[in-house]
């Protein structure tokens, strides 16, 4: 009987599960399953919560409090086990750790649930049919297909500078050093972090090198240029030459599911000697959760369109020349 479940396993069988279920989802062979996919973020800590809270002595379950965070405990140690044997990343998991958990909870209360009412002990059947949904939701979403979206991440900044200053840091960005680098987000997320930015002359045509560190390099092609007023380029990163200890293959520039397609420079006039630079670009996902997706993708962006855009300001307003600071 679950009640009389040794304590251990109470946690150790959902543990179980979730493994069980990751190498499954995340073995590359069969186009049913993905880890990029609702029915392992839902459907795998929905089911853990259930196993959780099913396994555990009813004295227990009847505590709102331990329905909702005991099955926290299995997803916690998942979490830290592949973090620590490096089978995911840092960014990747932090990312999906909230909707985890939140499953987890759901999943706990519905098993509390059935294990409170159902007094013909049913409550292993409905549990039974809770961990296998996953199986027969993912092929169903993978037939479905991905849902292609594309997205904007509006930045801008205010510049006490002349627009020449302000211009010649937009298309051209001298090194940056570490000291200098303000994207508190992405550097806790492990993104790289910018070097430079590399321009072989102004106008349409023109080609422009983006340059982070741990390899990454965004390759840009102006498309409008109207001198000290705006500048568009497109954005590419080819994921095929940025090494894979760069970032997680989920979370990759240019890979499956994320993609930075373009960007711009305008410069507006304020008043007394002020100018707004704006700076915005648009990128593209390819997921079945772009509603969560395009969330963190959006803060991503605005990380490193601000971090540059400070960079720029303080530059411009220094007066000193671009490949000084």
């Amino acid at each position: 009987m679950p009640s009389r479940t040794p304590q251990p396993l109470i946690v150790a069988i959902p543990l179980a599960f979730v493994f069980v279920m990751y190498a499954i989802f995340n073995d590359g062979i069969s186009a049913l399953f993905s880890v990029m996919g609702l029915a392992f973020i839902f459907g795998i800590p929905f089911g853990v919560g259930a196993l959780t809270i099913y396994l555990s002595p009813r004295d227990k379950v009847e505590s709102r409090s331990y329905r909702i965070m005991m099955p926290w405990v299995p997803v916690g140690i998942f979490f830290i086990f592949t973090l620590l044997f490096a089978m995911e990343g840092w960014a990747c998991w932090l990312m999906i750790l909230p909707l985890f958990l939140i499953a987890a909870s759901a999943g706990g209360a519905m098993a509390g649930r059935l294990k409170l009412r159902d007094k013909n002990k049913q409550e292993r059947r409905y549990v039974s049919l809770i961990v296998l949904l996953p199986f027969v939701i993912s092929p169903i979403e993978q037939m479905i297909a991905k849902i292609p979206g594309q997205y904007k991440a509006y930045t801008y900044i205010d510049i006490h500078a002349s627009k020449e200053n302000i211009w010649k840091n937009v298309t051209r960005v001298g090194e940056i050093a570490a000291t200098q680098d303000k994207g508190w987000f992405t550097r806790m997320l492990g993104f790289p972090r910018p070097i430079k930015a590399e321009l072989n002359y102004e106008g349409v045509g023109a080609y422009r090198k983006a340059i982070f560190d741990k390899g990454l390099v965004f390759d840009e092609k102006v498309t409008a240029y109207n001198h000290q007023r705006s500048m568009s380029f497109t954005i590419h990163a080819d994921p095929y030459n940025i090494p894979s200890t760069t970032m997680d293959e989920h979370v990759v520039i240019g890979g499956e599911y994320f993609d930075v397609l373009d960007g711009t420079y305008e410069l507006e006039p304020l008043s007394n000697g002020n100018y707004r630079l704006h700076l915005y670009s648009h990128f593209k996902l390819h997921t079945t959760f772009n509603f969560y997706a395009s969330w963190w993708a959006s803060w991503i962006m605005k990380d490193i369109q601000n971090n540059i855009l400070q960079v720029i300001r303080q530059r411009a307003e220094s007066g000193l020349p671009k490949d000084r600071i």
